[in-house]
């Protein structure tokens, strides 16, 4: 069997949208190469090491690749996605000097070969996320994320990924409540479980990425513990939503997307946090940072922490106390 490869060059702070992009028009999958440079800081806190040879894409641009059967119309997709990747620049989002380029190729090509690149990776101080088809022996105390991930995900590995499991792991001390909000394959909820939170109800607006989420949850056997929902947290708010698994409000809030989403429902988070709990909002570019912190204050946050992993920021905003 044979598939469209279209092949877009563009910017790092792109890759999320465009992705999604991909998705949105009938990509059966995705695969990114950001930069491989010796300039590029990685992170080796906790031993990792990074199989990927160096490339030539220059620092701060990304290689994003989407895969189309073959009987897709590939100039309706490229003249589809074209005028969406443009209209970036509105958010503050600079896809850059972007191109297209599009060929057939088998599917062996590229189903699988992605998985060669993908090993266990301790991402926090207890943490590891391991692909299920790798063979990995724990340490004392070490707590493993089961993920096949599939085309449409990423691996956990990315910085914003990999920069709300280390601050989930400050902010959960047990027996807590929490609400993953753009859940995609699930990692935030699981990774929330394995470090003692209660129960985790995990929404996505993206039927995929409720299907990913879904089949994690089972490899890690908290299918009991993690509901995922295909939803947005209005929904779960205004009573739209049949009885969810947790009761709101909730002890956490985590949501890992870009930060004009984040924008869209602080006043929600807000709504659905107790008194004294904790939104960790993840995904936010260099340069957005003061827009959402601006954003927090106005419903009635404080701002409790900031955390940076390359060019990525989270913000961690407490919901004050009843009477301070």
């Amino acid at each position: 069997m044979k598939y469209y490869e279209l092949t877009i060059h563009t910017t790092e702070q792109a890759i999320e949208m465009v992705s999604n992009f991909l998705h949105e028009h009938g990509a059966g999958g995705v695969t990114i190469e950001e930069s491989g440079t010796l300039n590029k800081e990685r992170d080796t806190s906790f031993g990792q090491w990074y199989e990927l040879p160096l490339n030539d894409i220059p620092e701060g641009h990304a290689v994003i690749q989407g895969y189309f059967p073959e009987e897709t119309d590939m100039d309706a997709v490229v003249a589809a996605v074209k005028p969406r990747i443009e209209e970036l620049r509105e958010f503050g989002i600079d896809p850059g000097d972007y191109t297209f380029a599009t060929k057939l190729v088998d599917d062996e090509d590229w189903a699988n070969n992605w998985k060669q690149y993908f090993k266990p990776s301790r991402v926090s101080e207890t943490l590891t996320i391991k692909p299920t088809w790798e063979e990995y022996e724990p340490s004392p105390g070490e707590k493993i994320i089961e993920l096949d991930p599939g085309m449409a995900f990423g691996t956990g590995t990315h910085p914003t990924t990999s920069l709300c499991l280390k601050t989930l792991e400050s902010y959960i001390k047990g027996g807590e409540e929490v609400i993953d909000v753009g859940t995609g394959s699930g990692i935030l909820a699981i990774g929330a479980m394995k470090l003692g939170a209660k129960r985790v109800l995990a929404l996505d607006l993206d039927p995929i990425a409720v299907t990913s989420a879904t089949e994690n949850v089972k490899l890690n056997g908290l299918e009991n513990d993690v509901e995922i929902r295909l939803s947005d947290l209005l929904g779960v708010l205004d009573g739209k939503e049949e009885r969810v698994s947790v009761t709101v409000p909730v002890d956490l809030v985590v949501a890992n997307i870009l930060a004009e989403i984040i924008l869209l429902f602080v006043d929600d988070v807000f709504n659905a946090l107790k008194p004294g709990g904790f939104y960790i909002a993840s995904g936010i570019y260099s340069g957005k940072e003061a827009l959402v912190e601006e954003s927090l204050r106005k419903s009635g946050f404080e701002i409790a922490e900031k955390r940076q992993e390359e060019n990525w920021s989270a913000i961690v905003a407490r919901k004050p106390k009843v009477g301070g």
